[in-house]
């Protein structure tokens, strides 16, 4: 599964550990509940419309579950992300996502300086933790739509051929793919994880 964090709004729960409706569009469901007032008492729609509502709030709150594990497994990883992004380039956390981050860097740093540092050799008593934790693979196979039609996608081969291997994605068709090759179609949104 793919471990990178992708909020452009192309999450989609897949292979790929991200949701198929953006927290937007959620959020302007969870809105519709104002029909849920205008409708009379003992309506089976109303029933139905509560049910949806319930199972949005629940996606929406796994959704973003998901996100503060991926932020927490990742976390300094993606705060360099955060901090080599170009100035007009959008960020990939919310500002709550970023001080929940920023936040639990500076508590990770403590804890680890409070428990283990302090103890060692003053040679020792420093840890990079962009060295020390994992970074997220990106080698990993997601399932993919095609949104948009895209033409010589050069697939890296799995064999120790030499050649290239080149494909098109034709709109409407899935495939399996390494993550890696097509995350910039991901952050475009010409396709989408599933």
């Amino acid at each position: 599964m793919t471990e990178e964090l992708d909020l452009m709004g192309q999450d989609s729960d897949g292979g790929s550990e991200e949701v198929v409706l953006t927290p937007a569009e959620l959020i302007e469901r969870l809105e519709q509940e104002d029909n849920l007032r205008r409708a009379k008492k003992g309506d089976l729609k109303v029933g139905i419309h509560r049910m949806e509502l319930e199972r949005i709030r629940y996606v929406l709150s796994s959704y973003l579950r998901c996100r503060l594990v991926k932020i927490e497994k990742f976390f300094p990883h993606i705060l360099e992300k955060e901090k080599t992004r170009h100035e007009g380039e959008p960020s990939s956390l919310s500002p709550e996502e970023l001080a929940f981050a920023k936040e639990y860097m500076a508590n990770t740093e403590t804890y680890l300086k409070n428990v283990a540092l302090k103890h060692m050799p003053p040679n020792l008593q420093k840890v990079d933790l962009l060295r020390a934790v994992p970074k997220p693979d990106l080698d990993s196979y997601v399932f993919l739509r095609v949104k948009e039609r895209q033409e010589n996608i050069l697939v890296e081969p799995e064999t120790d051929e030499q050649r290239d291997y080149v494909i098109d994605l034709e709109e409407g068709s899935q495939h399996l793919i390494r993550y890696k090759i097509i995350a910039p179609l991901v952050a475009s949104g010409a396709v989408q994880l599933i």
